[in-house]
């Protein structure tokens, strides 16, 4: 085996000290930045390819080089390399490697490029990746999410503002307002992908090079759509960064809303639903108890990828461009959120698959609080030449009338109604009925029966 001459850091020619045990262990970024080693050779590779297409090294050179690449990747991905600490980092952990095994030709691949600009494509490939990975997740939670609606779609649940009974509604189009979300979530994703699709690769450290290379070549090659237009700008940015980590911050809080409100049916000052032995814990002392600690670790963990937004956010905020050492936190922050995301949403898609709603309860929620007040108002409205605000008046006054005597609105009799408004006959008596409440929300988006199945429909095909 090829012995590497100065199996040292690279800089040591000029730094004559050796690193202090303490400031090695501080700077280095192995433990971190391993995560990207496929990224990595995949980089070097293509960098390689580009210097012999543009005769820069020759083609004996390229082999050896992308033979040695190959080799460390099977290595790493069997658990068989060694990182080593004084090498900082995954690039110069892969060089070291590489001169072991194919000796000085190694440091060619190194020409025309630096670690700054290495870093940046391997950093922008792997969240490209991630954020694809994320987006796979939550085609399972909407594919549950329509399931789960499908089957409750005639389901009559209380819609609820202030955690007070408002109207009723469909429970299956309560579910879908989990789609609509979660396709927005999607299309930050998406967007995330387009914002960062320039390549950094051929910056070098950040004013370019003075080799002849081609930056089109290694751009299409790593799967971007065209290279970064500015050196100093492509070593600097990290909005790429922010983007990622905000995509995953929003998905987090959407996951910690719903997290709540699931915490919330299952109280049993609601019991709307039950929660299956799979996804709930017990307590120590308490036999009785069945809690959903997976819903509250949902809800906790948001919190996290919240701090890591603003703490990427905090490091950017007094840099000047260029690169700097503070960037190199980027990585450990985006990778713990990602983390935390992802088992959210793995979570998040078991929970969906064990949950029940308590049909009964839900209805008789529902029948209760008035919620078929804005019907009459509407009714009021379309049948007897009101306007809404005089309408909404008489309505409240029957309300009002119904609280007195504690009935129901659908428990007063035609003549109690027409003490407040005479034009009113026992025709208006169908308002009050649950369904035909949700049924006359027949407007684009709402919660209306056929409106719902319209909708799941709709989704199905897209799929």
């Amino acid at each position: 085996m090829a012995k590497n001459k100065n199996n040292q850091a690279i800089w040591n020619t000029r730094i004559k000290k050796k690193t202090s045990k303490f400031f090695e262990k501080v700077g280095s970024s192995i433990e971190i930045d391993k995560r990207l080693y496929k990224e990595d050779i995949l980089g070097s590779i293509v960098h390689v390819e580009m210097l012999f297409k543009q005769k820069i090294i020759s083609f004996k050179i390229k082999n050896k080089i992308i033979y040695g690449l190959k080799k460390i990747e099977k290595e790493i991905s069997k658990n068989n390399f060694e990182f080593n600490k004084e090498y900082e980092d995954i690039h110069m952990n892969i060089e070291k490697k590489l001169f072991q095994i194919i000796g000085e030709d190694a440091g060619y691949i190194h020409t025309a490029r630096s670690r700054n600009d290495q870093v940046i494509t391997d950093f922008k490939m792997w969240i490209k990746s991630a954020n694809k990975e994320i987006d796979n997740n939550l085609e399972k939670i909407i594919k549950s999410t329509l399931k789960l609606a499908e089957k409750n779609i005639e389901t009559v649940m209380p819609g609820l503002t202030h955690l007070k009974n408002a109207q009723p509604i469909s429970l299956a189009h309560y579910f879908m307002a989990y789609i609509e979300i979660f396709k927005r979530d999607k299309k930050r994703l998406s967007n995330n992908i387009e914002n960062l699709n320039e390549c950094p690769l051929g910056v070098a450290a950040l004013s370019g090079t003075s080799f002849n290379i081609d930056r089109h070549y290694t751009s299409k090659k790593l799967g971007f759509s065209h290279p970064t237009n500015n050196s100093i700008d492509t070593v600097s940015d990290r909005d790429f960064v922010l983007d990622f980590l905000f995509s995953v911050a929003v998905c987090s809080m959407h996951i910690s809303r719903i997290a709540e409100e699931l915490i919330i049916w299952n109280s049993d000052g609601f019991n709307l639903i039950q929660l299956s032995d799979k996804i709930v814990t017990g307590s120590s002392i308490m036999p009785q108890k069945k809690n959903p600690d997976l819903l509250e670790y949902l809800r906790g963990k948001s919190s996290l990828t919240f701090g890591n937004l603003f703490s990427m956010l905090a490091i950017l905020k007094g840099l000047p461009l260029s690169y700097f050492k503070d960037m190199q936190d980027d990585k450990e922050i985006v990778f713990k959120s990602y983390d935390i995301l992802i088992n959210s949403l793995k979570i998040f898609d078991e929970i969906l698959k064990n949950i029940s709603p308590n049909k009964e309860k839900m209805f008789e929620l529902a029948d209760s609080g008035y919620v078929t007040a804005t019907d009459l108002a509407d009714y009021l409205v379309k049948y007897h030449s009101m306007s809404f605000r005089k309408a909404y008046q008489k309505t409240a006054e029957i309300v009002n009338m119904a609280e007195k005597k504690k009935k129901k609105l659908k428990e007063l009799k035609i003549d109690d109604l027409k003490k407040i408004e005479p034009k009113l006959t026992s025709e208006v008596l169908k308002v009050f009925n649950l369904k035909n409440s949700i049924n006359s929300k027949k407007s684009y988006g709402g919660t209306s029966f056929e409106n719902v199945k319209r909708m799941i429909m709709k989704y199905k095909k897209n799929k």
